[in-house]
């Protein structure tokens, strides 16, 4: 392949890091790259030490999204879970038709809900139309709340106190997860892949455990006992406010909801586990356990034994 593929949200996140995972992959086999990022800092010079090209843009302003999709048969779309999803993916969707782009792999939220659980998810499928009616061969990865979520909302409770404070309900919610780099893995082999892709969409759910599941299995990981505190909705909204964003506050606080409610419950037919990363990649797909383990130390070290 010797054009570039075009990967936005390059430089990576606090989270998920799907586009520089992505841009990773993609030049471990050898296919050129253009990272999209939003500002030239040290990360960006590691893309850079990788073999990216590096280009600087706002996937809200037109004149760079046009930029940067000059010559691009293949991208990778992605925005970070803040205000503008819907405009950024119309300035996307407008530039790759322009360029005549013939693949753009979606970085979505799981969809099939009976109603949407969140205004965030129901941008989503918005934001997936818009991609299908801009005819850029748009290819949708639905997926679940991430492994690395979970991290970043138990780490410090965790490491601290061995507890974990969350209003997720009495612990007989199921949550559904997948690995970030599952996520990446399925989308670099789709961008890498010379044939069309399949399908239109791609569910990518790795696993649906309970919430006492997923704190059973982080204690029996770190072989400590850790306990799990339901809190209220307010309580766990001002221990975040002021440190992530209100869109994302927003979001994550519907999204605790429709988790706990009979709602989700009902749709969890929809959610099931499935074979998708393995059919895609010819790789199992990440263990919650698996990634509690190669994470362990953001946990805190288990106490020495007396």
């Amino acid at each position: 392949m010797s054009e570039p593929i075009l990967v936005t949200g390059a430089a990576g996140g606090a989270q998920g890091s799907t586009g520089r995972r992505i841009t990773a992959l993609l030049l471990e086999k050898g296919i050129p790259v253009r990272a999209f990022v939003h500002k030239l800092d040290a990360r960006s010079d590691a893309l850079r030490e990788l073999g990216a090209e590096v280009v600087q843009g706002d996937l809200l302003d037109p004149d760079s999204v046009r930029a940067a999709l000059r010559g691009i048969k293949r991208a990778y779309f992605t925005y970070s879970v803040s205000d503008g999803l819907l405009e950024a993916t119309t300035i996307f969707a407008m530039a790759a038709r322009e360029a005549k782009t013939e693949l753009v792999v979606n970085n979505s939220q799981l969809q099939g809900a009976r109603k949407a659980p969140s205004f965030r998810n129901m941008q989503h499928g918005l934001a997936d139309r818009i991609f299908d009616w801009a005819d850029v061969g748009a290819v949708h990865l639905h997926a679940p709340p991430y492994y690395e979520n979970v991290r970043a909302l138990v780490r410090n409770s965790v490491a601290e106190q061995s507890t974990v404070f969350l209003p997720w309900g009495d612990g007989s919610a199921t949550i559904s997860l997948v690995g970030a780099e599952d996520v990446s893995q399925v989308a670099a082999t789709l961008l890498a892949d010379s044939e069309t892709p399949s399908a239109g969409a791609y569910d990518l759910v790795a696993a649906t455990p309970t919430v006492k599941e997923i704190v059973d299995t982080l204690s029996a990981t770190l072989q400590r006992p850790i306990r799990y505190v339901d809190i209220t909705d307010e309580q766990w909204a001002e221990a975040m406010r002021g440190h992530i964003n209100p869109h994302a506050l927003d979001h994550l606080s519907h999204l605790w909801r429709y988790f706990r409610s009979t709602e989700s419950r009902n749709d969890e037919e929809a959610r099931s586990v499935t074979d998708t990363i393995r059919t895609v990649t010819g790789r199992r797909a990440q263990t919650l356990e698996a990634f509690f383990r190669a994470n362990a130390a953001e946990f805190g070290r288990a106490p020495a034994a007396t």
